[in-house]
């Protein structure tokens, strides 16, 4: 179970060439970085402002004034430069941007304090408050976000001053904190900087920043709990109001890791400290963790996860509340939360050889992630409902999080260089490497530069997904006298049927090896290979277990990975009255001038009707009319790109006979 280095193949090495996630991906260099920058050094007049860059250039000395944003403001610059970072990775070196990021780390190390410090919050507001408030401060969570930035730039473009600067602010954490008498024994109230100091020991090899990242994981939740005995100190400043009756299971503190069965509390940083865990996991060979981290994903995603792959059904807190409470109207499903699933199913995907994982993967990344940004790259929600009546969603008003609109940025705006970050990694999701064996997770096209023992080799994958269940492989040895050896792992998505896969190798031999956790295993062999998959993928009705209140008596459609949903721009408005016979057939028509190309679904369903009501009859005896009607449903990736401020509903009521 050891960690391998070489399991995930780096992002320079993928073209990604697939039209479905180009649409997004495309953008991310031409829009989503550049318009991000403006708004981080606020040109924008009509977007909340973000005071990020003027904060650390008050911190550096260069202007005057307050610091301005939330506490971990910082963040939004990390995450833009990861962005950057990856994007570079993707598309080749751009002169231009590079630049431009070179002089945000140029500002950023002027920031950093002589002894590595780094967090401008403190820095300008409150230099004596340093580390005085674990629970609140993000400090750690800052500084993980920093340390991720700094690795993707790094391997970006090999330059070293900004890992150099995080080197020295994890030189400073690994003096601050660990068990030895005289440090501080405390742990991050947001997980994140677990997965920083993993990567940072990664490309480091030091091994105190992954001793710490290890230590941090295993002293959370032991003893009196630490977040309770700082709030009890006399220096203890509180940041937010709303933390005044702190509950330990909003940080995962309430008990120590390996104790812990349910996923609790907020629901990113959940997720974050999951796959924290399974790096250490693996890192040390760690089977007991690894456990908690199946027994965790297990509660998450079959119990608390909603059908488009996002979690945290709580507008209060941003969090999880109990097994099978899943609101669709007033739930808070951060995009944040399902990029960190995604994170977590990857992992645990890699370390366990398990394909289901990646289902859950692709769930996220093809539904939440997607309907986090709008299509042209400058609107984003936080919040991903399932249901939006606009009239509904008022201010000081309990769906007052929901938006039926992208919004072009938030005061706290971790999703949209969240979302940004993801879009130009997506690449690393797709394969996974081991020393013999080549697996294929996500069926995106594009073209890979990887090695099998000692044969390098290139994948060209031709995929036709989302909308069809056609992928072609080609696979090429490009080792001078040298056969492709090793094998081939193909997932099988749980909504494939009538899979099939032919084999033409110019060795004339077609040779399978076995079925196994979710993957069909092809063994390679001459100098070239195609290998074409096929796979039914016809729209479907899907019902939720009947302990999903929420959703008793509904269905919800689905074609392959992509959750459908129903817009009032084509079926008009109180969506909320559609029914569905499930017995009815469903008509799919693929539309090219739509949404940059979309299978759109069609089918017979009833409405409610006003007959017998009006505006002065609120309740009465009348019985129920139903209209015959016909309703078009649109992926709900999609959703408000065409129309705005309009009416959506993903699960319909289902006419039961």
């Amino acid at each position: 179970m050891k960690y391998n280095a070489n399991s995930t193949i780096p992002i320079s090495d993928i073209r990604i060439t697939d039209s479905f996630f180009n649409k997004y991906r495309d953008l991310v260099g031409k829009v989503i970085i550049p318009y991000q920058w403006d708004v981080l050094n606020d040109r924008l007049e009509d977007v909340e402002t973000s005071h990020c860059i003027e904060n650390f250039k008050i911190a550096a000395g260069i202007s005057k004034g307050e610091y301005k944003g939330a506490v971990f403001q910082d963040t939004d610059l990390a995450k833009w430069l990861e962005a950057v970072g990856f994007y570079l990775s993707s598309y080749g070196r751009d002169e231009k941007l590079e630049k431009l990021a070179d002089g945000a780390i140029d500002l950023i190390e002027k920031a950093q304090q002589p002894d590595g410090y780094l967090d401008t919050y403190f820095i300008i507001n409150a230099p004596e408050k340093r580390w005085k408030n674990l629970q609140e401060g993000h400090e750690l969570y800052t500084a993980g976000h920093m340390m991720e930035a700094a690795v993707a730039y790094f391997e970006a473009t090999g330059k070293r001053k900004f890992l150099d600067i995080v080197c020295r602010l994890g030189d400073l954490l690994c003096d601050v904190f660990g068990s030895e008498d005289g440090k501080c024994h405390g742990y991050p109230g947001h997980p994140e900087v677990e997965l920083g100091l993993v990567k940072l020991y990664r490309v480091t090899g030091k091994e105190e920043y992954l001793k710490l990242a290890k230590h941090f994981i295993d002293i959370r939740g032991v003893g009196d709990n630490y977040f309770l005995e700082e709030e009890k100190r006399p220096d203890f400043d509180r940041i937010f109001p709303e933390f005044n009756d702190y509950d330990p299971s909003y940080s995962q503190s309430h008990k120590p890791v390996y104790e812990q069965t349910t996923a609790e509390g907020h629901a990113v940083r959940a997720a974050y400290l999951y796959s924290a865990m399974a790096d250490v996991a693996a890192e040390y060979g760690d089977k007991k963790l690894l456990s908690c981290c199946e027994t965790l994903w297990d509660d998450m995603v079959h119990r608390r996860m909603y059908i488009t792959g996002s979690i945290g059904s709580s507008g209060f807190l941003e969090r999880f509340t109990t097994d099978y409470d899943l609101p669709n109207d007033c739930n808070y499903s951060e995009s944040c939360a399902s990029i960190a699933l995604a994170m977590f199913g990857k992992r645990m995907g890699e370390i366990t050889h398990d394909a289901s994982y990646f289902d859950e993967v692709e769930r996220a990344l093809y539904n939440t992630v997607l309907s986090g940004i709008a299509m042209d790259g400058k609107g984003f929600f936080y919040v991903n409902p399932l249901e939006v009546w606009p009239d509904a969603c008022m201010e000081h008003t309990s769906r007052a999080h929901v938006k039926s609109e992208r919004q072009k940025w938030f005061g706290v705006a971790c999703c949209p260089p969240n979302i940004a970050r993801t879009l130009a990694s997506i690449g690393q999701y797709i394969f996974c490497r081991r020393d013999d064996e080549l697996d294929v997770n996500l069926f995106i096209s594009s073209e890979t530069r990887t090695s099998l023992g000692e044969c390098d080799l290139v994948v060209r994958m031709e995929s036709r997904m989302p909308w069809e269940g056609k992928v072609r492989l080609i696979i090429d040895s490009k080792s001078e006298g040298m056969e492709l050896t090793g094998k081939l792992g193909i997932r099988v998505p749980y909504y494939a049927e009538n899979m099939g896969i032919s084999i033409e190798s110019n060795m004339g031999r077609t040779l399978f090896d076995n079925e196994e956790h979710g993957y069909k295993y092809i063994l390679l062999n001459g100098k070239s290979m195609t290998i074409d998959i096929s796979f039914d993928i016809p729209a479907r009705f899907i019902h939720a277990n009947p302990l999903v209140r929420a959703d008793a008596g509904k269905v919800a459609l689905m074609k392959g990975p992509l959750v459908y949903c129903l817009e009032e721009e084509d079926n008009g408005d109180n969506l909320s009255s559609v029914f569905v016979d499930t017995d009815t057939v469903i008509t799919e028509e693929y539309q090219e001038d739509i949404l940059g190309g979309t299978y759109r679904l069609y089918f017979e369903g009833r409405q409610l009707n006003m007959d017998g009501w009006d505006n002065h009859c609120l309740y009465g005896t009348q019985k129920i009319s139903l209209t015959d009607r016909r309703f078009v449903a649109y992926p709900y990736c999609y959703w408000g790109n065409r129309e705005r401020n309009k009416e959506m509903i993903v699960w319909i009521k289902e006419m039961i006979r």
